[in-house]
């Protein structure tokens, strides 16, 4: 095509899924007609030779839950003050301090003067204003009610917010004596061990065989740490290459969902999570089926990820969701059970909420209970990993003392 330019998108098929690739045009206006005559949704599109923009919006700390927050309960705020939309996003965009959220901000509300819809525009930023987020504010937009579409999100990033803190603070504590024990070991085997190495050496007594191990080791370390440090390197990008395909993916999501304390405290956190999003979502009219669908995304094991692709396949095919839920054999009874009774009222919303209500108080309890488990057991493994070290050093002196 003469004079016509390429440009790369990315856009969201009829199908729903999402695509990447390149398109000539004459010009950008041309190229988004094109896109959506084809029944595609226009997530991002510009000149195959611009990279600025992705570098403005990349660099950076990513977008927390607390940050959404925030913007949502200011924006609402400031909306229903009587504040336009336009004028919004200028006053959030100047106070926001994460330079990636607020160079997105200021270039959606540029977005919105030329007349796109703010949820358009902000579909053009998917690393910083979540799937959810987006139905919601279209769903805002659609009904008139945009005020109350920020304040249900709010509440909902807020919640998000609040879990991965504390689940964030609970760990501090067994990170640290991680940290210790590995250190306390390193400088043993690097450091203290080989200091007795030449002196059992020196006298030639016969060792104990756990000396001799404990040598071994220490002398391995002390010579070929790099190979060591290689290793592990090299287990841990394997791993996570594994955890990318979709054998990895499910594997370790059962493993995760079996393992004792962290199983319970994973299924119930998910169970919250289901909850509480399906609720935000039908609360804004978006249908039980594309509730269901933006869930998948949000969940991050893939066990419960392929159990609501079977949910949202039941639904569509006319099966409820509580039925759909009860056969996958992944989540709790109470929530198959509670979602029942709220099909069977029409209370489906309400009910939704109070199981979100009851399993965010169970994410806390278990994971208060599996802080208090860890402590004991991370003392008990640096135990058995410092007390042989000891006897390996002490034992032949104890024998070399009784000769002497």
């Amino acid at each position: 095509m003469a004079g016509a330019t390429t440009f790369k998108y990315e856009i969201v098929d009829a199908g729903g899924k999402l695509r990447k690739g390149t398109i000539d045009s004459v010009n950008q206006d041309a190229a988004a007609a094109a896109l959506k005559a084809q029944g595609n949704f226009v997530v991002s599109l510009k000149p195959a030779n611009v990279m600025e923009r992705d570098l403005e919006i990349h660099i950076g700390r990513a977008v927390k839950p607390r940050e959404l927050s925030i913007f949502c309960r200011q924006f609402q705020s400031i909306l229903n003050a009587g504040v336009t939309v336009i004028e919004a996003l200028g006053m959030l965009g100047e106070q926001t301090e994460n330079k990636a959220f607020q160079k997105a901000i200021l270039n959606v509300r540029d977005a919105v003067q030329k007349g796109e819809t703010l949820s358009n525009a902000m579909a053009a930023y998917p690393k910083i204003f979540p799937n959810i987020m987006l139905h919601m504010v279209a769903a805002g937009e659609a009904s008139g009610s945009l005020d109350v579409a920020f304040d249900r999100i709010g509440r909902q990033f807020e919640k998000d917010a609040h879990l991965a803190g504390l689940v964030g603070k609970s760990m501090i504590y067994p990170i640290v004596l991680i940290v210790v024990i590995i250190a306390v070991v390193a400088i043993m085997m690097i450091k203290i061990v080989p200091t007795f190495t030449a002196t059992f050496s020196q006298v030639g007594a016969e060792l104990p065989a756990i000396t001799r191990a404990v040598m071994g080791v220490s002398d391995f370390l002390v010579g070929s740490w790099y190979y060591f440090l290689g290793g592990i390197a090299v287990f841990i990008l394997l791993l996570r290459e594994v955890k990318k395909t979709e054998w990895g993916a499910l594997f370790f999501g059962r493993l995760s969902l079996r393992l004792p304390l962290f199983g319970s405290l994973t299924i119930k956190s998910a169970s919250a999570n289901l909850a509480r999003t399906l609720s935000t979502l039908m609360a804004a009219g978006i249908s039980l089926m594309e509730s269901v669908k933006l869930v998948q995304r949000i969940v991050k094991n893939a066990v419960v990820q392929q159990a609501l692709k079977q949910a949202e396949k039941d639904v569509t095919e006319g099966r409820t969701l509580s039925a759909s839920l009860e056969d996958t054999d992944v989540f709790p009874p109470m929530v198959y059970h509670m979602i029942r009774i709220g099909e069977e009222t029409g209370n489906l919303e309400s009910m939704l909420d109070k199981i979100s209500d009851y399993y965010e108080e169970e994410v806390e309890m278990a994971t208060q209970s599996l802080m208090a488990a860890l402590e004991p057991l991370l003392i008990v493994m640096m135990a058995l990993i410092v007390v042989p070290i000891l006897l390996a050093i002490m034992t032949p002196m104890f024998s070399l003392y009784n000769s002497l």
